[in-house]
């Protein structure tokens, strides 16, 4: 079974697209085609909206699902004249809390992602370049990092980094452990002093393997063996130091991200 599904929104659609596909990974039988439209914000893009969604109806013959978190109802109704499957992301919430403060919401368009805070927004900034520049020990100005991320190479760490720093806020710097480190089994004499901001990263060996094969083909780097080998001695490493770890092979960005930030107690919030 194949199904339509449009996340609709009048800012940058990412809240729709998050929590439905949320939704939707609870019907693993339905293989589900999906389309995001952002900034439908006026009467002439809901309409247009409407039309693009009532097509995909008629070529289908299958009714569509629209994931909605457009604040103006009656841009909600222009996009409901297509016939789709609407479902409201923000119906739930918005009456019990017009009820609980004694206020109507606004309906304002473009809220949900604006820039609310600027402190926090350049917050974010900061903490991203932060990142870029304390990746993979490029800098080892570790004095204001919030946390750092060891492991191998490719286990995970550049974009975990990332995602902290420009979701949260959070300067996260990564350090890749080399050989000449696997091989002493001790901390580099660099990390010693923010031992208790160490975080390790670890993999699959076969996963690392096919991670590293596309990055370098054929090499020593991308072999199993060698790939097991500084896993296992990354892992004999981290546990005679004490350091907490991870095993990202199955796990999304935004859970590892979420365990770290919540191991250090970090209790940052995205907007």
């Amino acid at each position: 079974m194949q199904r339509s599904v449009f996340f609709i929104s009048d800012s940058t659609g990412i809240t729709a697209e998050t929590i439905g596909n949320s939704i939707l990974a609870q019907f693993e039988g339905v293989r589900f085609e999906k389309h995001r439209l952002p900034f439908i914000d006026n009467a002439q893009k809901a309409e247009n909206a409407a039309l693009r969604i009532k097509t995909r109806y008629a070529q289908s013959g299958q009714r569509p699902i629209v994931v909605n978190t457009m604040a103006d109802p009656a841009l909600c109704e222009i996009v409901a004249t297509s016939g789709a499957l609407m479902l409201d992301v923000f119906a739930p919430f918005i009456g019990p809390l017009e009820d609980e403060l004694g206020t109507r919401h606004s309906g304002a368009v473009n809220r949900s992602h604006g820039l609310v805070d600027f402190a926090k927004y350049e917050a974010r900034i900061n903490a991203t370049n932060y990142a870029l520049s304390h990746d993979d020990g490029l800098a080892v100005d570790y004095a204001q990092a919030d946390l750092i991320l060891i492991g191998v190479s490719r286990s995970g760490k550049t974009p975990t980094c990332l995602y902290m720093a420009l979701h949260y806020g959070v300067c996260a710097a990564n350090y890749p452990l080399t050989e000449e480190d696997l091989e002493k089994l001790e901390l580099p004499a660099r990390l010693r002093a923010y031992k208790n901001r160490l975080f390790g990263l670890t993999i699959e060996p076969q996963r690392l393997a096919q991670i590293r094969e596309e990055r370098r083909p054929g090499s020593r780097y991308a072999n199993l063996k060698q790939c097991r080998w500084e896993l296992e001695q990354a892992d004999r490493l981290m546990r005679q130091a004490g350091i907490q770890s991870l095993n990202t092979t199955h796990v999304s960005i935004e859970e590892i991200a979420s365990k770290i930030l919540d191991q250090f107690g970090i209790e940052k919030t995205m907007y």
